[in-house]
């Protein structure tokens, strides 16, 4: 892809300088310096250079069990279902161009590792899998052990993950998934939280929280800085869900990640998504926004797995959308350059 930005006269000055200032900074800052460590990602079939991850999709699913973690089981699906559904949906969206798909079913609630890397290798796509659990939806993907253990406790299972594999398996997390409901944040999705970030600490890994509002990700943002943790370890998942803008400049001024991750979800979507993009590279924050669909996926219980949402529209209707604001270059750093900085492994303290 180009590097080079299209003319000025193309598109508004003010919406011109808030993209292409702070893209040069960035790029500036990308170049290679001597002796500097490369940055690179745990895929579910070991860890790559982040410059080889290419488009991604940061917030997908293959399988979803709805059904509750004190009842979720390797018996309630047939693997070879779940991969054979699947695999179309990931080959084609390979087709349209993506090369990296960042699954982000936690465990306990339809996590299987063991399927993914079938499908990596099958599809031809690096995909990442998660460590750390989901609080959101009044706590019913949470395992009983979560209530008993403390934040330091959790965190030691999740980093054990990551230095020695899940469930068993050589297949290691390449970011952490918590989840939380709409704040002030229940005494559990504080603990979770916690545990975030004390996994960060240990293994580097960015943590991605489902965040049901601008208040409760505000607050987490408390609890990281507070245990040390820089905010630039965050993704705000599903930022979309916030309707005041503020709340995306309050987070981004503090170094988080904004991720709108509905796209294609219903009538209107692609403006919506493209409304909140444009804000974000109006208030000089393009460099910290994400963007993917959350579709898919395998539903565990409905019969042959249910409608399975494909990975289509984001390259078939939201790219071409916005490239007629947008230059090449920052389309570009939305779909590749900002998913490598996003997800790269390394340890982010609050200064």
């Amino acid at each position: 892809m180009s590097e080079s930005p299209e003319p000025e006269s193309k598109m508004p000055r003010r919406r011109f300088l808030a993209i292409a200032i702070p893209a040069l900074a960035c790029a500036a800052l990308a170049r290679d310096v001597p002796g500097a460590p490369k940055l690179s990602v745990m895929t579910v079939r070991g860890r790559i250079d982040a410059d080889r991850l290419g488009s991604t999709l940061m917030h997908e699913h293959v399988m979803v069990d709805f059904i509750g973690a004190d009842k979720v089981s390797r018996d309630r699906y047939d693997p070879e279902q779940v991969f054979t559904t699947a695999l179309p949906h990931l080959k084609r969206a390979a087709e349209l161009g993506c090369r990296t798909f960042v699954d982000c079913t936690p465990a306990w609630l339809g996590r299987d590792v063991s399927i993914l890397h079938r499908l990596s290798a099958a599809a031809g796509l690096n995909v990442v899998t998660t460590t750390g659990y989901y609080g959101a939806l009044k706590h019913a993907y949470i395992p009983a052990h979560a209530y008993k253990e403390s934040a330091a406790q959790l965190a030691a299972r999740w980093t054990r993950e990551f230095e020695r594999g899940i469930d068993g398996s050589n297949i290691k997390p390449g970011v952490i998934k918590i989840g939380v409901d709409a704040g002030p944040l229940s005494e559990i999705n504080v603990k979770l939280v916690s545990a975030a970030a004390l996994t960060h600490l240990r293994t580097g890994l960015t943590i991605g929280s489902h965040t049901a509002g601008g208040v409760a990700a505000m607050q987490q943002l408390d609890i990281l800085e507070r245990l040390g943790v820089s905010p630039k370890a965050f993704i705000w998942i599903h930022a979309q869900s916030e309707k005041d803008k503020e709340f995306h400049v309050r987070a981004a001024k503090r170094g988080c990640w904004l991720e709108f991750d509905n796209i294609g979800a219903g009538d209107g979507s692609v403006q919506r998504h493209l409304d909140m993009v444009k804000s974000m590279a109006d208030a000089g924050f393009l460099d910290l926004t994400l963007i993917s669909m959350d579709a898919g996926w395998y539903h565990v219980g409905e019969p042959g797995g249910g409608k399975y949402r494909s990975y289509e529209s984001l390259f078939t209707e939201f790219l071409p959308a916005l490239r007629k604001d947008f230059p090449e270059a920052q389309v570009e750093r939305l779909i590749v350059r900002n998913p490598q900085q996003a997800l790269a492994l390394r340890v982010r303290r609050e200064s």
